[in-house]
């Protein structure tokens, strides 16, 4: 009986320069391998090319006629790459022989990202394949990897879909960028899993080309989802670049308001103490001296006898940043149900952060100041309030 172990099916694709050199296992799908008493077969995939190896003590340059007798009439070996007069290479003491296999097989996820149905990117098409919604000849299948073609029945059942899209307020649009005025209790977008509701990405996605194969299509930066305020996102590969890089350089200016209770104990101060993930909580953070850098400024602009409207200038983007740093100071943000107190006032149903300004360089290399107006709640705070 001869064998052939998967791993001499990755040397032989190598020796033939089929995958690279520094290939793993890992690359090759739906390898099939059959051993025989005078010789062994296996049929690979390698980046949606199929490809058969005979292996054998002896080989003719058209014993696979007779040896694999089920292969297409139209397949034709291909040379041996230490000798192009022959298509038998001697290896491992055996002689062997590479086909190409003409197929119409593609990925499942490939298939219906692109023949199927365009208008899911293959990312999320992949979240539904294990998450079980898609059969293929009357079987559930899970692996994006399965191979389909148009011979092959597929039914596939998605969960509906949200009932209504949420209320995104349209700041601004050229042909390179887009902001809007997030609404509170929006996810900005999805983080793994299939989302059963609308995000900004899912907003965005019909309007641009940066990254449409994620979950993050032109997101260049995201809102906590209780927060609402000014995002800005991209439209175009070069501008999701060009934005992200002034996040990352901090040459963005954001302003946000929040309402929080209590009064700090300074008019305006510069808060500076590291943030790190709470190791009990790993969903939250706090204020540790081994943690990342952090740097929120404040200003007092009105306050009463149990809370404070404050407008922040964070110089750092943590997670939570704003949050962590005015509960630390014992004056948490009303509506924050982490970082807040156990009852909150019956007024409010949400959190009172907003970032309210957001001033960034567009692509074109215009400096733009973009404003979200204040929510009726912040308001109500505080009647007559100019902000």
């Amino acid at each position: 009986m001869i064998k052939l172990s998967p791993r001499t099916v990755l040397h032989i694709l190598k020796l033939y320069q089929l995958v690279d050199k520094g290939a793993t296992l890992k690359q090759l799908d739906n390898l099939k391998i059959s051993s025989h008493q005078s010789h062994a077969t296996a049929e690979v995939s390698v980046e949606q090319r199929h490809y058969g190896v005979l292996f054998a003590s002896q080989l003719d340059d058209l014993d696979h006629q007779s040896l694999w007798s089920e292969l297409p009439a139209e397949t034709v070996p291909l040379p041996n790459p230490l000798d192009e007069t022959t298509v038998v290479t001697p290896f491992l003491g055996k002689a062997t022989m590479v086909l190409y296999l003409p197929t119409t097989k593609r990925r499942l996820d490939s298939y219906l990202a692109t023949i199927f149905d365009p208008s899911l990117s293959r990312s999320q098409w992949q979240k539904h394949i294990k998450a079980g919604h898609i059969q293929l000849n009357g079987q559930v299948v899970t692996s994006p990897k399965t191979e389909v073609d148009e011979q092959d029945s597929l039914e596939v059942q998605l969960p509906e879909p949200p009932d209504s899209r949420p209320n995104i307020q349209l700041l601004y649009r050229d042909r390179e960028v887009i902001v809007i005025n997030k609404p509170a209790g929006l996810l900005t977008h999805a983080k793994g899993g299939i989302v059963h509701e609308t995000t900004v990405a899912d907003f965005i996605r019909p309007q641009t080309e940066a990254d449409p194969d994620t979950d993050r299509p032109g997101i260049v930066h995201r809102l906590d989802r209780d927060t609402s305020g000014v995002m800005i996102t991209a439209r175009t590969k070069l501008a999701a670049k060009e934005l992200r890089r002034q996040f990352a350089a901090r040459t963005v200016k954001k302003t946000y308001l929040a309402i929080i209770h209590g009064q700090p104990q300074h008019q305006r101060a510069y808060i500076d103490l590291p943030i790190a993930r709470h190791p009990a909580q790993p969903s939250t953070f706090r204020v540790d001296a081994t943690g990342k850098p952090a740097q929120t400024q404040y200003q007092i602009i009105a306050q009463n006898q149990q809370y404070s409207l404050v407008r922040l200038h964070p110089t750092t983007g943590r997670t939570h940043q704003l949050r962590v740093h005015l509960a630390y100071l014992g004056t948490p943000i009303v509506g924050d149900r982490i970082y807040g107190p156990e009852e909150q006032p019956e007024v409010d149903q949400r959190l009172l952060l907003h970032a309210h300004k957001l001033e960034v360089t567009l692509p074109s290399g215009r400096r733009h100041d973009f404003t979200a107006p204040v929510p009726d709640e912040f308001l109500s705070f505080f009647p007559g309030i100019d902000l």
